[in-house]
């Protein structure tokens, strides 16, 4: 439930507040790769959950890909021109007493920030889980809510920040690289180092699982819209994701309420959305015809 709803909250949320902030961009990479990859990942989780469990061996596999991808993303840097090595150096570098301070000192700022981050993520973690469980709310709602949003809160300063300081590129990196990272290291992982594997709820099979590979697949068209997330994108992915956390109380406080809602949701403004990504899909790649005429 916490690498579910992390990476829903990821997305939706976390890109959604960051596009509001200031329009994203979003490089050529993350569409070619990293994008397709996060939809790849996602998927194989419900095919491999399908027997209702993420075994050891699955985990493994998870974990190896992982491995195989940021050993490709390495060679890949490495690639870097020596013309893009020479400008970065004449417009970034410091001295070289001044550069040595600096790298100790923002080091310094980077481990302090991720101890205050975690400990900050972990006591709301543990406050919140314990109101809900004193609620009455399921391990997989608590889950997939308020343990997703604690773990997300790096995620969340890191591209909003980004956003604010017109790092945009940055702020939709840091999203697609966490999901990949949540599933492939921190899922197979868990389900290598477990005994009997990690249990997977029919819940989840049937409504949350297909719910993130959808997040992840409506990535890939609006990230190809421009190459760029637009304010009102970023407006549409945090309506979603206050529908989707309004599904899940309504479906554990108010079951009738909540299949009204969901019809709601099914037959009209995810077909709308569809429809609307698929014609801004349909006016990039014209205009990109255009250009090339």
């Amino acid at each position: 439930g916490n690498v579910v709803g992390s990476n829903i909250f990821n997305v939706l949320l976390i890109l959604g507040l960051s596009a509001l902030v200031a329009p994203l961009v979003v490089s050529s990479r993350l569409i070619r790769v990293d994008v397709p990859l996060m939809i790849a990942a996602s998927a194989a989780v419900l095919l491999l959950g399908l027997d209702g469990r993420i075994g050891r061996v699955d985990g493994i596999v998870l974990f190896l890909g992982l491995l195989v991808y940021v050993g490709w993303s390495v060679r890949q840097s490495r690639r870097e021109t020596a013309a893009v090595q020479q400008q970065f150096e004449q417009e970034f570098a410091a001295p070289r007493k001044k550069a040595g301070f600096q790298m100790l000192l923002q080091t310094v700022l980077i481990l302090g920030g991720l101890v205050l981050l975690t400990l900050g993520a972990r006591w709301l973690v543990d406050g919140s889980v314990e109101v809900a469980r004193l609620l009455g709310m399921s391990e997989l709602l608590i889950g997939l809510t308020i343990v997703a949003a604690g773990t997300s809160l790096p995620e969340l300063a890191t591209s909003v920040l980004a956003a604010f300081k017109g790092e945009r590129d940055i702020a939709v990196g840091n999203i697609v690289g966490s999901n990949i990272f949540n599933i492939m290291c921190v899922l197979g992982l868990s389900a290598a180092v477990s005994p009997g594997g990690l249990e997977i709820s029919p819940t989840a099979l049937r409504l949350d699982i297909p719910v993130m590979i959808a997040v992840a697949l409506a990535c890939l068209p609006i990230f190809f819209t421009g190459h760029r997330i637009a304010r009102w994108e970023g407006l549409l992915f945090v309506a979603y994701y206050v529908a989707y956390t309004a599904y899940l109380i309504l479906a554990v406080t108010n079951e009738a309420v909540s299949r009204t809602f969901g019809g709601i949701m099914l037959g009209f403004v995810v077909p709308l959305t569809v429809v609307t990504l698929v014609v801004g899909v349909v006016r990039s790649v014209r205009s990109f015809s255009h250009r090339n005429d």
